[in-house]
């Protein structure tokens, strides 16, 4: 049997060290909730090299004693509690101490400090934990915290660390939440030397709302407040028609402290049902406050999750305060924007502009040519006992001043045989002599009318250059002859259609689409087509997901999408796959985003992509689709190539015979 031996000081740590310290984010978070417990008004947060190389942190809070310098490294010292009976009600973001030990253990730390009352400050340097002697030395109201050099005695943790970008991300994201949980504090976050993230510290969340998350967010909030049973919430909640495509814009605060809560997640999607579309989610900034004797905070080493004592209270108070929003808000459905205008074409016969929404509506049919305006017709002269023309009309010159008519030539006769109709709609006649002057009463009394043109039969039309199947590109076509009969559509949704057996069949056109475009972006060798966006998109997307995005350009590269970071969270799409609507560039986006903070491996992360792409590809319910479109999916469905939709949901249903006659009494 293996001897039971009390492990070493050094490893105790590091494995303490462990549970506190998970990446660069732990670190940022564990020092500024320090800076916010000592009282400070302004920090400063910085990060070199994701935070691998340098994290700096600075406060203007009360600073630490010299002769306790030393012992603010040790495990369990803290300023915070005194007895067992304080552990019932922490008020404090840090309670444990164990964050300047575990950060201590993994990294090299130098700390310098000075309290008001102090003419000169204090530093002390640590390596791997090991402090060295107190200096005097010169600094500012406040402490300053640099570590250096994150797990360099831990090479099992270093080798789990992300890419910088994505480090750098975690951290952006973290100090976003510790500057919404406390306005009233002036947070600045700075990465390789370049400001991130500023907000004024004037005590206002909606101020903090738009520094830390972004003008767009903050226009589609509505504020809220209510509680009741001691809770009070309040802070900001989007407006139903503004939900986003995933939870990530979503942030709780119990007593100043950030935390996950499924409680509130689930009391806040409560409150929108049957208020915002299915598969959006609504976004806020909600502050929940109650007794700190109703929450424990020491059920979590990152303290981002708690318990409540009464989980319904809290439920019901984060319930009924966004109900009761949205019922006030309700009132008159908002108009919805206004379209753009679209181009007048002054012809009417080609080059018309349309949307591609519009194009599919339609059935990529032309439409009509637009008639011509109509001469003005003249008026009755009352004055002078004849016609005048309108206003708008210019005066007839007299007979005198009018020009001769003069001949023209004739078009050159076209190449083949042309018939006559064209020769004479584009030669028109030439009147042989001027009207006479009893002839002028009758041409005002009754103008002309030009005639319709007689238009040539349409020639078939002949590509230049051959058409040539592109790779990674399929087009919908039809078989030959089969056993079945496509019967209609239903609610621009559902394919009828007839087998030979006598059975009926329904078919989810969308979900069948899907199929099809899953399997073939799957089986594909060569990446989609393109389409380059005239205006490239800027989606905002939160400075986690969008790092995330970033981190994974290779994967959306070879699905079709070229994106480059835009700066504050945000990601500029400059192309996009040819089979997806430009409009759903966001939607498709940030549902991505999902599917890779949920994906485990690559493999899982390329499959989940492909479910997305294929979705969003799809023809959508409420379509119109041509008979073409609609033969060769019940095609495929009918010869058993499609059966369920990617997500596993049945394509078709199928009626027999019996079971329609039995539904009319007839069997």
């Amino acid at each position: 049997m293996p001897q039971i031996q009390q492990l070493p000081p050094h490893v105790a740590d590091l494995i303490a060290a462990g549970e506190v310290v998970e990446r660069p984010a732990s670190v940022v978070k564990e020092l500024v909730e320090n800076a916010l417990d000592a009282g400070a008004s302004a920090v400063v947060a910085e990060l070199r090299r994701g935070g691998m190389g340098l994290i700096r942190v600075t406060d203007n809070g009360c600073g630490i004693a010299p002769d306790q310098l030393p012992t603010a490294f040790l495990r369990h010292a803290t300023s915070k509690l005194r007895g067992p009976e304080d552990l019932g009600k922490i008020g404090t973001l840090g309670f444990r101490g164990e964050a300047l030990a575990a950060i201590s253990a993994v990294s090299r730390v130098e700390i310098r400090t000075r309290r008001r009352e102090d003419q000169t400050g204090a530093a002390l340097r640590l390596e791997g934990g090991v402090p060295g002697g107190v200096e005097e030395t010169g600094a500012p109201e406040g402490t300053t915290i640099l570590v250096r050099d994150l797990f360099y005695n831990t090479p099992a943790r270093l080798k789990f660390m992300k890419k910088d970008s994505a480090e750098t991300a975690a951290a952006g994201g973290l100090m976003q939440h510790l500057a919404l949980s406390h306005p009233d504090v002036s947070f600045k976050f700075i990465k390789d030397g370049a400001e991130a993230l500023h907000t004024p510290g004037d005590g206002r969340l909606d101020s903090a709302v738009y520094a830390a998350l972004g003008r767009d967010f903050a226009r589609s909030l509505l504020p809220v407040k209510g509680g009741g049973d001691g809770v009070t919430v309040s802070g900001f909640i989007t407006q139903p028609l503004q939900g986003r495509g995933s939870r990530g814009m979503q942030v709780f605060f119990v007593n100043g402290r950030f935390i996950k809560s499924q409680l509130l997640t689930a009391a806040l999607e409560e409150g929108y049902r049957n208020q915002i579309m299915k598969g959006r989610f609504p976004g806020c900034v909600l502050a929940v406050t109650l007794p700190v004797t109703a929450v424990d905070v020491n059920v979590h080493p990152a303290k981002t999750q708690v318990k409540f004592a009464q989980e319904q209270a809290v439920f019901n108070a984060v319930y009924h305060t966004v109900l009761d929003c949205l019922a006030e808000r309700g009132g008159p459905v908002p108009a919805a924007p206004a379209e753009p205008e679209k181009t007048v074409n002054p012809r009417g016969d080609f080059f018309q502009s349309m949307d591609a929404k519009t194009y599919r509506e339609q059935g990529a049919k032309p439409s009509a040519p637009a008639p011509r305006p109509a001469a003005p017709l003249p008026a009755w002269n009352t004055e002078r006992g004849g016609l005048k023309l309108s206003d708008s009309a210019p005066p007839l010159p007299r007979r005198e001043e009018r020009p001769a008519p003069r001949s023209r030539t004739p078009f050159p006769p076209l190449r083949g045989d042309a018939p006559d109709s064209v020769l004479k709609r584009d030669a028109p006649e030439v009147p042989a002599a001027a009207p006479p002057p009893a002839a002028e009463s009758k041409l005002l009394a009754k103008p002309a009318l030009p005639k319709e043109p007689v238009l040539p039969e349409p020639r078939p039309f002949v590509p230049a250059i051959p058409q040539a199947e592109v790779p990674g590109q399929e087009t919908l076509e039809s078989a030959g002859e089969a056993p079945w009969r496509v019967a209609g559509e239903l609610l621009r949704t559902y394919i009828v259609c007839e087998s030979g057996d006598g059975c009926v069949w329904l078919i989810d056109k969308h979900a069948a689409h899907e199929r099809v475009n899953f399997d073939r972006l799957k089986a594909a060798l060569e990446p989609p087509m393109r389409q380059a966006l005239l205006t490239p998109a800027a989606v905002e997307l939160g400075r986690e997901d969008g790092a995330l995005l970033l981190e994974h350009l290779p994967l959306l590269e070879e699905f079709g999408f070229s994106c480059e970071d835009f700066g504050g969270g945000a990601v500029l799409v400059r192309e996009v796959p040819a089979d997806l609507d430009p409009g759903d560039v966001t939607a498709t986006l940030e549902e991505i985003a999902g599917k890779l903070r949920s994906g485990r491996s690559p493999a899982e992360r390329r499959e989940n992509l492909l479910h997305t792409m294929a979705c969003k590809a799809a023809i959508k319910g409420g379509w119109k689709s041509g008979p073409e479109e609609l033969r060769a999916l019940v095609d495929k469905v009918q010869s058993g190539e499609v059966r369920y939709c990617p997500h596993g949901r049945p394509v078709a249903v199928r009626l027999t015979k019996y079971e329609i006659e039995k539904m009319f009494k007839r069997a």
